[in-house]
């Protein structure tokens, strides 16, 4: 790896922040977050160390999913804004060192989307093979795995043709057909449009769904769908990426970054590795997480893993045992009306944790260490909680809390009238927000501005090769991540109690020295290669190695 490679593959040491423009800033008080109040806390972003904003979909829509459910792929919602201003979002990101990437959302589409509207007119419609069609009833009992006990079954009758729709999602998300040529060509059209207007890139939605072709229908290799999208990113912008979003073990994931025969995802959130952590964490133990992360598949230079905590949708723990899930749930949500699915908790990582300032950064702390790109859900610089009277995913989409003031400073309009409520627990913007934050050199806040900082002068964190040190005290994971640009030792401690650390370095020359990133502290390797030092309970170091003569700052 050279150094300029670095900046070529902007991803591999970015730091991600994923936003809903809807939740984040309302300049108009309307009680709606909008483009404009994006456009105006850009500086913030840019100040927290922020490389890539993610934003959640803009598009117009019924707003029945969230967004998720698009009526039209050119478009803004006329309630956050134009698209003048979302190119002045993009111009203004860009003048400050950022990126931004859009959610691609093509495994389906609103159904009050034109093509759908076509499609249900007339079966004779061009656009009625945009979708996935059946004239025989679909399996009795069949159920819906996505979203269990609110979606009922995969398929949905059209009365007007006594037919039935695919909807992967809610009966309201018919699923577009990929099979069809047509609809692949406008997905591009699509891509091309937004690049055009300055986007970066894309999180592509739910891919292993996008990627299912229609019984029946003739396609050949559905990843060839994915080559196609990428090779025509790559035309169009040599720096874009796409983030998938892949849900899956490994082993099967792997295949999503693409083979000899072409490169697909750029990117993929790495949800074994994120499930593996909650595990660890609840049982004080990080054999789990080791485990998980020493099997990850190894990845072409091109390719890199997201690494994550928390997002928008319920906490997923899908991957875990039945009694590990369990473990959790009665660890982090003891409330049945915390959980969703059967799989999932609705809540943020503060509130799971009580509220520990200790156990907060140490997590974050290592969601930073972890080779891969950290990716940050907004409000979790500031510890954030959730909205529990809210529904289900809604609970962790709350307005943004700026300041101690009525709606938390993301509105000037009545509390009535605002998208969502915000917390009135302890975690209320009374307690919780960016300004009183911004005045404490001790808040969360500005640990994170020192961990972004800290992140960006390390780009091993994001290239280097991952080992795990051995060492006797079972609660502590210590790390290594070694590239030709440097290496650092990361430690954490699961456990509630400190511990006295031994372990070796011993492949680091005489004179070697430990250069602690966090603290004021320097610490010299033994003749071979040993240190010991103290780690508090639930305590973190980022270690740089620092060899003699190698003239690196730190």
């Amino acid at each position: 790896m050279r150094i300029t490679d670095t900046s070529d593959l902007w991803w591999k040491s970015a730091v991600i922040y994923c936003l809903d423009v809807e939740t984040f800033r309302d300049s108009d008080g309307d009680g709606v977050g909008d483009l404009q109040g994006l456009a105006s806390r850009i500086d913030y972003l840019s100040q927290l160390g922020v490389t890539c904003v993610w934003l959640m979909p803009f598009y117009p829509t019924p707003d029945r999913d969230d967004g998720y459910d698009v009526s039209d792929f050119y478009g803004v919602d006329s309630r956050l804004g134009t698209h003048g201003d979302l190119v002045e979002v993009i111009r203004t990101a860009r003048d400050r060192g950022m990126r931004v990437i859009v959610d691609l959302v093509v495994n389906h589409t609103s159904d009050r989307h034109p093509w759908f509207q076509a499609a249900k007119r007339s079966t004779s419609s061009p656009y009625r093979d945009y979708y996935v069609w059946r004239s025989d009833p679909p399996p009795e009992g069949e159920k819906n795995p996505v979203f269990p006990g609110e979606a009922d079954g995969l398929w949905e009758k059209d009365e007007k043709s006594g037919e039935w729709y695919l909807h992967s999602f809610y009966p309201h998300q018919p699923d577009l057909n990929i099979a069809n040529p047509a609809v692949r060509d406008e997905i591009a059209k699509a891509i091309g449009f937004w690049l055009q207007l300055g986007i970066t890139g894309f999180r592509v939605d739910a891919v292993p769904f996008f990627l299912e072709v229609p019984e029946g229908e003739e396609m050949g290799d559905p990843h060839d769908m994915l080559r196609d999208i990428r090779r025509f990113l790559q035309r169009r912008s040599s720096e874009a990426v796409l983030l998938g979003e892949v849900n899956l073990p490994y082993d099967q994931q792997v295949a999503y970054f693409g083979t000899g025969d072409g490169q697909e995802l750029t990117m993929q959130f790495d949800f074994a590795g994120m499930q593996a952590f909650y595990l660890s964490l609840v049982r004080g133990d990080p054999a789990p997480l080791a485990a998980a992360l020493s099997s990850r598949p190894a990845l072409p230079v091109e390719a890199q893993w997201a690494n994550f905590l928390r997002n928008h949708d319920e906490l997923t723990l899908d991957q875990l045992s039945d009694d590990e899930r369990q473990e959790v749930f009665e660890a982090l949500a003891p409330d049945e009306s915390q959980r969703v699915y059967g799989r999932g908790i609705t809540k943020r990582l503060p509130t799971m944790l009580g509220g520990d300032p200790r156990r907060i950064r140490m997590a974050y702390s290592l969601l930073f260490t972890l080779r891969g790109t950290p990716v940050l859900f907004y409000g979790e610089e500031i510890g954030m909680g959730e909205n529990a009277e809210l529904d289900k995913r809604h609970a962790v989409r709350t307005p943004m809390q700026w300041s101690p003031d009525r709606n938390g400073g993301f509105s000037s309009a009545p509390p009535s009238r605002l998208v969502a409520a915000p917390p009135g627990d302890g975690y209320a913007p009374a307690h919780v927000n960016v300004a009183d934050q911004l005045e404490d050199p001790d808040s969360l806040l500005h640990f994170f501005r020192n961990l972004t900082s800290r992140y960006r002068i390390s780009p091993e964190l994001g290239w280097g090769e991952f080992e795990v040190l051995e060492h006797d005290v079972p609660g502590i994971l210590v790390h290594s991540l070694r590239a030709d640009v440097g290496r650092m030792v990361a430690i954490h401690n699961f456990a509630a109690t400190p511990a006295t650390l031994a372990f070796a370095l011993q492949d680091e020359p005489e004179g070697t020295v430990l250069v602690d990133l966090l603290a004021a502290d320097r610490l010299p390797l033994g003749a071979r290669g040993e240190v010991e030092l103290e780690v508090s309970a639930y305590g973190y170091r980022w270690l740089r190695v620092s060899r003699p003569g190698d003239g690196r700052v730190t």
